[in-house]
């Protein structure tokens, strides 16, 4: 941290709490103070301990000390802001390593830097055209546990122009056929990358799939792959044991098991399995302890489970507890279903023949239980005590053992929460609260979150994402109290806090709206110059209101680019009791933009875009009958 006059140039958590800076504006020492550093060339990204991704070009970032120092790296200029801070956008070579000269200079003192990037190994084919394959191409590899009945889809990268088969030690021949689709960007391009270009890809002729019939390959046996991929390309061939371990089990006798994300019985997890419609992807249900399903398969550390007959979701293999042989697979007949108002909120009780698995579906005046595995004998569906907020139920038989019941709303979803209670499962839905069209902050209670620690984004400068974004949440807290909120922050200090604890921390204060402060990075292989501004995040539908709120309000007091508003698999989005949004107001990563953010100005325009966000999406739905 660094003094001048009466504010902080690099905020830290003890000077970002002394609030909006008292006094006349400071003079404009930077440029000046700057240029009487040493040049000193520190390279933040990459460290010498990351390896950076395979990919043509990506981005180096850091200071040089001064801000009228020049620079290039490997001979190429680069621009330098006037506190010393450089972003460069380089092509990385085909190789493990990849070393770059940075040399600064001003007059009288030049500084020559050598730095050496480590880059994941990527598969380099022969020169000449003779059978290759990529090993590390292989999907799926490792151990595979499948039903008979079903096939496994095998794909693989091999020399273009090959005929290519799978042998399996039952003698089953797996043929080959090229797959012809063009290639596919990476994820960072995909998640991120706004230019449509970068998207149009060539066809690669070196990519092959096939369909395994599952049977036994290896089950028993870790260190042998049993099954071999032949590879001829004119009158050669070559031949690679493709390392899968299959054992093949009978569907007619279904293991059931239980899940449990606590199984070391710590009591610091949220009681919640999350699953996913393909394995390690992005979470699609929330199943709590004591959820059971049937085992239909399993890829190393994902098991698939059967929710329905036409419903599987893939699990961490950690929170499935397997049942003693012979224990029915859970389903069975629903009965009739009662409401229960409360002041807060409305409580739906399901009675279920077992823990089924089940997903709430949300829509702007609706929300519809998912229950897998039952069968509707719902022969009364009650009311109870009048009630404004429920205007009607209904239930749908989907399929032979997909049951939905469905609340129509009287006003907009604003939040809910479910657990079991014995057999019975409570969906609690709660109230929207009663908001002042003409002050639609007084009375209500925010959660601010300061993303990170631990981790988080560093600048080229130095400045590190949790001391700016502790800095702009004591900045919001001071102006939303000033509106009549009441407010607390998930952290206060640089101590870390994990995820779970900062949701918990929210639903237990009862929170009306959640936001989560960021500021944002890009993977490798991403062109900053191209990808970068302001955008915010949701998951629910109740949540994309106020995330496009905060995304307005925070372009227009940055003043950055809007990359707009998107929905991402956020831990800090996805608590369900409350609306919730997660910004990322700058990319710290940008010279122009860390500065923004380091300074007290820009803070305070951060935290006046998060705050005008929250009012306006607040505003809206006080508008709404």
């Amino acid at each position: 941290m660094r003094a001048i006059g009466w504010g902080c140039v690099l905020v830290t958590a003890a000077c970002a709490a002394r609030g909006p800076v008292i006094g006349p504006p400071a003079p404009d020492l930077t440029v000046t103070v700057e240029r009487a550093r040493p040049v000193h060339i520190r390279v933040v990204y990459p460290k010498p301990t990351d390896v950076v991704l395979p990919v043509d070009s990506t981005f180096l970032f850091g200071s040089v000390g001064r801000g009228d120092a020049s620079l290039t790296v490997n001979g190429a200029p680069v621009p330098v802001l006037d506190n010393g801070a450089w972003i460069a956008w380089v092509p990385l070579p085909d190789d493990t390593v990849a070393r770059f000269e940075l040399v600064a200079a001003v007059p009288g003192d030049t500084q020559v830097k050598t730095f050496i990037a480590r880059l994941a190994p990527r598969f380099r084919p022969p020169p000449v055209m003779v059978p290759w394959v990529d090993t590390t191409s292989f999907r799926p590899a490792g151990v595979l546990q499948w039903p008979v009945g079903e096939g496994v889809r095998l794909a693989v990268r091999a020399v273009p122009g090959a005929v290519l088969r799978l042998v399996t030690p039952g003698g089953t021949v797996v043929p080959f056929v090229a797959d012809s689709l063009p290639d596919e960007p990476s994820w960072g391009i995909r998640a991120f990358g706004v230019d449509s270009t970068t998207y149009r890809l060539p066809p690669r002729a070196d990519r092959y799939l096939g369909w395994l019939p599952a049977e036994p390959i290896c089950p028993d046996s870790l260190a042998v792959s049993c099954a071999t991929l032949e590879v001829a390309l004119g009158t050669d061939t070559v031949r690679v044991p493709w390392p899968l371990h299959l054992a093949a089990f009978d569907p007619l006798r279904p293991q059931v098991v239980v899940l449990n994300d606590d199984t070391a019985h710590i009591g610091t997890t949220d009681s919640l399995t999350t699953g996913r419609a393909v394995p390690g992807g992005t979470y699609h249900w929330f199943f709590p302890t004591g959820t059971t399903a049937v085992f239909s398969g399993r890829w190393n550390d994902q098991v698939r489970l059967a929710l329905s007959r036409a419903t599987v979701a893939w699990v961490n293999a950690p929170d499935v507890q397997p049942q003693p042989p012979g224990t029915p697979p859970p389903g069975g007949a629903v009965g009739s279903v009662r409401l229960h108002p409360g002041s807060r909120s409305v409580t739906l009780r399901v009675p279920l023949p077992a823990r089924l698995p089940f997903r709430v579906e949300e829509d702007d005046r609706s929300l519809v239980l998912r229950l897998y595995g039952a069968a509707a004998d719902v022969n009364w569906m009650q009311y109870g005590i009048s009630d404004s907020l429920i205007r009607a139920m209904s239930y749908r038989q989907e399929s032979a053992d997909e049951l939905t019941i469905t609340l129509q709303l009287s006003q907009r979803v604003w939040g809910y929460r479910t657990r079991f209670e014995g057999r019975d499962l409570l969906l609690e839905v709660r109230r929207p609260p009663a908001i002042d069209p003409r002050h639609p902050l007084r009375g209500r209670v925010v959660v601010l979150d300061p993303g990170h620690p631990p981790v988080g984004a560093m600048g080229p400068s130095g400045l590190w994402e949790p001391v700016a974004t502790l800095a702009v949440a004591l900045k919001a807290r001071t102006l939303l109290e000033r509106a009549g909120a009441t407010v607390w922050l998930t952290r206060t200090d640089s101590t870390p806090v994990d995820l779970l604890p900062r949701t918990r921390f929210a639903e237990a204060r009862d929170a009306d709206v959640l936001v989560s402060i960021h500021a944002n990075a890009l993977p490798d292989g991403v062109n900053p110059f191209v990808n970068n501004g302001t955008s915010v995040y949701y998951f629910h539908p109740r949540s994309a209101d106020l995330a496009r709120a905060l995304d307005h309000a925070l372009v227009a007091e940055l003043g950055l680019r809007d990359l707009g508003m998107g929905r991402g698999d956020y831990a800090l989005v996805r608590p369900t009791w409350m609306p919730s949004a997660l910004t990322e107001g700058v990319f710290i990563m940008l010279p122009e933009q860390e500065r923004l953010l380091a300074g007290a100005d820009g803070q305070w325009r951060y935290a006046r875009g998060i705050v005008r966000g929250i009012e306006a999406f607040l505003a809206l739905r006080a508008a709404e009958p």
